[in-house]
C-alpha cells in the first residue's frame, strides 16, 4: 500500500484501531460524502479529489474503489466516480435500524461500562463540539464516528460495531450546512458530552432520552434534503 506522501494532512484513525493510509483516505472521503461535501449525482475524478484533500491521486483512486464496493459511489469509465443517491425511504430504514441497535446497547452501557473507558471518549466528544463551533463538517463527521463507534465498542460486540459503521457510512447528512448557518449544530454536538455525563452518572433514563433525541436529529434534521 502507498506510503503517506510528504506534507499530506494527518488523516484520522476511526473505530479505535490502526488504519492503513489508504483506509484513512477512504475515511476522509467517506466523511466528506456523509457530510454532503460531495454531492449525490455528481462525478468526481481522482485527481480533483486528490487536490482537494492534499494527497496523491493513487490512494484516492484506490479508496474510491473501496467506497464503490460499499455502494457509496459508482464508477464512471474515463471520468471518475459518481456519488450514489439515497432515498428518503432508505434514510428512514437506516435510522430505524440504528435506533433498534444503538439505544438499548448504549443504555446497557450505563450499567456495564467502566468510568475510565467512558472518560476516554471525552476528547472525541470535545472534538465534535470544536468542529461544530468551527463549522468544519468533515472534522465533525470524523470525530462523531470515532465517538459513536468507540462507545458501541465498549459493549464488546465487534459485529454490532461493523453493522452500525456500515449504516452510518450509507447515510447522508445533507442538512449539516444548514444547521451550521442556523447556529444549531453546536447544540447537537454538545449532546455527546451530555450523553457521557449521563452514562457516568449511571442514569439509564437520561441515557435513553439523550440517545433517542440524538438519533432523531440524525434523521429529522441532518438528513433532510
Amino acid at each position: 500500500m502507498p506510503a503517506q506522501p510528504a506534507g499530506a494532512p494527518s488523516l484520522p484513525s476511526l473505530g479505535g484501531k490502526k488504519r492503513s493510509y489508504r483506509e484513512r483516505v477512504a475515511d476522509a472521503l467517506r466523511a466528506a460524502l456523509i457530510a454532503g461535501e460531495l454531492l449525490p449525482g455528481e462525478v468526481y475524478s481522482a485527481p480533483t479529489l486528490a487536490a482537494r484533500f492534499g494527497v496523491s491521486a493513487t490512494p484516492v483512486r484506490e479508496a474510491m474503489l473501496d467506497l464503490a464496493k460499499e455502494g457509496l459511489v459508482d464508477t464512471v469509465p474515463n471520468k471518475g466516480f459518481r456519488v450514489t443517491e439515497v432515498s428518503e425511504k432508505q434514510l428512514d430504514e437506516y435510522k430505524h435500524i440504528r435506533a433498534l441497535i444503538e439505544i438499548p446497547t448504549v443504555v446497557e452501557l450505563a450499567r456495564t461500562a467502566d468510568a475510565v473507558s467512558l472518560e476516554a471518549l471525552r476528547p472525541a466528544a470535545r472534538e465534535i463540539v470544536q468542529a461544530a463551533a468551527a463549522g468544519d463538517l468533515i472534522a465533525y463527521v470524523e470525530a462523531d464516528t470515532r465517538f459513536h463507534l468507540g462507545l458501541l465498542a465498549l459493549a464488546g460486540n465487534t459485529h454490532l460495531v461493523e453493522v452500525v459503521g456500515d449504516l452510518r457510512g450509507r447515510s447522508r447528512l445533507y442538512g449539516l450546512t444548514a444547521l451550521v448557518k442556523a447556529g444549531r449544530l453546536l447544540a447537537s454536538a454538545e449532546e455527546h458530552l451530555e450523553l457521557l455525563d449521563a452514562l457516568l452518572a449511571r442514569d439509564e433514563h437520561a441515557v435513553r432520552e439523550v440517545m433517542t433525541r440524538h438519533l432523531g436529529h440524525v434523521r429529522g434534521l441532518w438528513a433532510a434534503k
